[in-house]
């Protein structure tokens, strides 16, 4: 599973390294105005959620309590490095062991639930929530003119990618 999240976050690197600051901060009429650093910082964080409960020596993760960086979102740099550090964190982590995940899906303050969970089952969610996420960030891509930027399986599943090849392979 590292290695899956090592190749997503490359990719992400990747395109990082060839976008403008004033690129990775447009708002796409398409995302409501989100842009290409907000959804970078969501991915990330994420990431950075795992990483302080493996530095801590704790088992929670809770997503909903993440710290909001800001410099992430506005400046691709400094997203360039935090991809970086965490590629370099994943190299040095097994991510074996029970963890749990604090969660509220409810609007309501009292509504926390604990689910049990692992580290790694953690870091599968994290690659399957950038993939998401990097699909709505080539929506951001095509609005700008830019969607050759990224390779074709950018922001799509392997297992679509998977199904694509094979059906193409068939005809």
């Amino acid at each position: 599973m590292k290695a899956e999240c090592k190749q997503n976050l490359k990719q992400i690197s990747r395109l990082l390294e060839k976008l403008s600051a004033q690129q990775y901060n447009y708002k796409s009429k398409f995302l409501s105005g989100a842009t290409i650093g907000q959804h970078i910082r969501h991915i990330l964080e994420f990431y950075i959620c795992i990483r302080e409960a493996v530095d801590s020596k704790m088992t929670a993760i809770n997503y909903d309590k993440r710290k909001r960086d800001n410099s992430i979102e506005e400046d691709p740099k400094i997203a360039l490095a935090a991809v970086d550090n965490f590629v370099q964190f994943l190299e040095g982590e097994n991510f074996s062991g029970d963890a749990s995940l604090v969660t509220n899906f409810s609007l309501l303050d009292d509504c926390e639930c604990v689910i049990p969970s692992s580290f790694l089952r953690e870091l599968v969610y994290c690659l399957e929530h950038s993939i998401h996420h990097q699909a709505l960030i080539k929506i951001s891509l095509l609005d700008q003119g830019l969607v050759h930027l990224v390779d074709s399986d950018f922001g799509v599943a392997p297992s679509t990618t998977k199904s694509r090849l094979a059906k193409a392979g068939k005809q």
